[in-house]
């Protein structure tokens, strides 16, 4: 349904404020407290309103959205780990309008988070900035997003032309708002309804980004130069869902497209079963058990008729992370991708262009082969030098978060990444670095292409000379003179040192060298970001010295250790691994998301309790209710033994005592 011409509050409804004050809230929620934001002050609102605080993880187990808005932002806490959002009460609230801070819907890219909140009665969303794809989710969505002086003039009773909510936005983005979302966009699209705007840039150098959107152009929209902020329709090649998103696409193409839906290139999309593999060991996922067994057959029932690729579970094992195995399997140099996960920029180690996207844009996209982009802005980092031993692509990308990141230098930008310290980088450390650009509220992450990839290619893909060649004229590098709207930074390698970030976000970083003593109970190795041939490889070489030492992790602490795929699992098995981090007291666990979405073993059990984590984001209750530190896996590894925050020196063990 189209969007009305103006904007003004409906009489009877409600405003909810997510003030920092969280007894406010509840006396909003449950004893009618009216507020208005003539009487407040930004600061006064939540920022970094991420989507796991949204929708927690077994909220999404949920794929209908009536049924979702049932338990809106049932993961914000009191200081007593209690719920501020009881069962229903967005949605019994009346409210039509929702108000926050700053840099809305950080974290994944869970659509069911503004689902959450449209099927609840919300229809206008307000902050201070809004995290790129949750942005995108609300536009699909239909759903108006406004600042908060435009709030006040509503609340004073006027009414505000649609255009002044939609003016900032290209003007593809535009219509789609305006026809009321994605899909009702694509049928007018499709039905020859809408004129869009036509290219016209002269001949310009371009990033990275922009030469792979340039080149996946739909016909007919112009000459191929594209500049930021450029509405386009591109080509994708290549896309994943995953047990906790495919069902959400299935039931959106059944009902938008009929039961008899297609998929374009089948062949370079896929689906996998690597999030909720262990949820059911979990005590409090054990009891949503049917519910994931749903999702489940939800997704067979989606790869059966679509004959996407299948890396299902064979008897309880999974072939793996989705963004793990999309770049050992599928990704081709120059891709562009999009799937239904906020870290499928790792494909970006591979000089693609991948990020993530709700299941309304999957869904759309992966029955038409193609999508709406507006051309984003990029952030050039050089790198030079070369990482000391001891320091870790993770530490790399915890100090930009400490530093660009936390300036919002990064936010809804690609992050390119090249330079001579490029060349010392491995491919598994540049998919940290790609990785992790979603941390950062970044778009994406892309690495140049050298040598380093091409060798990669022909040891892990078995790529053969022709293979190699052709990939070669696939790739893309930053013409000279392109511009960078987030400005062309250096980064010595040689001048990082070992980091963390401390409980509640990743920008929250810190040298370990600065770091009071922390002392852990467990010690996790695993994810996306850090469950990869060289992570293990790290976790080897620390505990390899350890257990040369004669010692075992410490008293007190457990240590977990978790493949990224079964090609990691494999590399490990052959090298001897698991036999030598038995003989340590750790345990190893198959291919899996596991603990990094609080779905595995790893996860703390109660508040008190201090992990060390590989994971890439350490968002309150993202892995249990404890304290959660990101480190490097070296980092993780040293401290199991030491029983405290520690950072790796080769030879430590022989001068360190371990902590009880």
């Amino acid at each position: 349904m189209p969007l009305p011409e103006t904007i003004k509050l409906t009489p009877g409804k409600r405003v909810l404020f997510l003030t920092k004050d969280l007894e406010l809230i509840r006396k909003q929620l449950y004893e009618g407290l009216e507020l208005k934001m003539a009487d407040l002050k930004v600061e006064d609102l939540l920022d970094d309103i991420n989507t796991d605080t949204m929708t927690p993880a077994w909220v999404c187990f949920d794929y209908d959205p009536a049924q979702l808005a049932r338990n809106a932002y049932a993961g914000l806490f009191d200081a007593d780990g209690e719920r501020v959002f009881k069962e229903d009460a967005l949605l019994k609230g009346n409210f039509e309008v929702i108000v926050s801070g700053q840099r809305k819907g950080t974290g994944s890219s869970r659509e069911t988070a503004p689902q959450a909140e449209k099927w609840a009665g919300i229809r206008i969303v307000i902050a201070a900035s809004f995290a790129p794809i949750h942005e995108r989710n609300n536009i699909n969505l239909g759903q108006v997003m406004g600042d908060h002086a435009q709030l006040k003039r509503l609340q004073n009773g006027e009414e505000i032309a649609l255009v002044e909510f939609t003016s900032d936005y290209d003007p593809v983005t535009r219509i789609m708002l305006e026809r009321g979302g994605l899909f009702p966009f694509n049928k007018e699209l499709a039905e020859g309804k809408l004129d869009l705007p036509k290219l016209s840039n002269p001949e310009r150098p371009m990033t990275m980004a922009e030469k792979l959107i340039a080149r996946h152009l739909v016909e007919g929209q112009g000459d191929p130069f594209v500049k930021p902020g450029d509405p386009v329709m591109v080509h994708v090649d290549a896309g994943y869902s995953h047990e906790f998103t495919t069902a959400q696409v299935h039931y959106f193409l059944g009902n938008e497209y009929g039961r008899d839906y297609q998929v374009k290139n089948a062949e370079k999309f896929a689906v996998f079963e690597d999030h909720l593999l262990y949820a059911k060991g979990v005590a409090r996922f054990a009891k949503f058990a049917d519910k994931i067994g749903t999702l489940v057959d939800m997704q067979n029932k989606f790869q059966k008729h679509t004959n996407v690729r299948d890396y299902s579970a064979v008897d309880g094992i999974s072939p793996g992370i989705c963004h793990q195995v999309a770049r050992e399997h599928f990704i081709d140099v120059g891709d562009f991708v999009q799937a239904t996960d906020s870290h499928t920029c790792m494909g970006g180690a591979s000089n693609a262009l991948a990020y993530g996207v709700g299941a309304t844009e999957y869904a759309g996209l992966i029955h038409s082969g193609f999508t709406f982009v507006q051309v984003p802005e990029s952030i050039r980092f050089n790198l030079v030098g070369e990482m000391q031993a001891g320091v870790t692509a993770k530490d790399v990308m915890l100090h930009i978060l400490d530093t660009y990141a936390k300036r919002e230098e990064t936010l809804d930008r690609v992050m390119e990444f090249g330079g001579p310290g490029l060349a010392t980088i491995s491919m598994d450390e540049r998919a940290t670095l790609a990785n992790m650009a979603t941390e950062c509220s970044a778009k994406t992450g892309i690495c140049e292409a050298d040598g380093v990839l091409w060798d990669w290619l022909k040891k892990r893909r078995e790529a053969t000379d022709t293979e190699i060649q052709d990939m070669r004229r696939k790739a893309v590098a930053p013409d000279e003179g392109a511009h960078y709207d987030g400005g062309v930074h250096e980064i010595n390698l040689t001048d990082i040192k070992p980091m963390v970030a401390e409980p509640g976000d990743p920008t929250y970083g810190k040298l370990i060298a600065d770091l009071d003593s922390v002392k852990i109970d467990i010690a996790y190795g695993g994810s996306c970001t850090a469950g990869k041939f060289d992570d293990f490889d790290y976790y080897a070489r620390v505990v390899k010295e350890a257990v040369g030492a004669g010692l075992k992790v410490a008293d007190g602490v457990k240590m977990f250790i978790q493949y990224g795929s079964e090609d990691v699992k494999r590399y490990a098995e052959t090298m001897g691994y698991p036999a030598l981090f038995a003989k340590a007291g750790i345990e190893i666990i198959n291919p899996g998301c596991g603990a990094c979405i609080g779905c595995g073993p790893g996860v703390s059990e109660t508040k008190e309790q201090v992990t060390v984590s590989a994971i890439n984001r350490n968002f309150p209750g993202r892995s249990g209710p404890g304290k959660l530190y990101l480190a490097s896996p070296l980092t993780v590894a040293a401290s199991a033994f030491t029983g405290k925050i520690t950072a790796y020196k080769e030879g430590m063990f022989k001068e360190v005592p371990v902590t009880a």
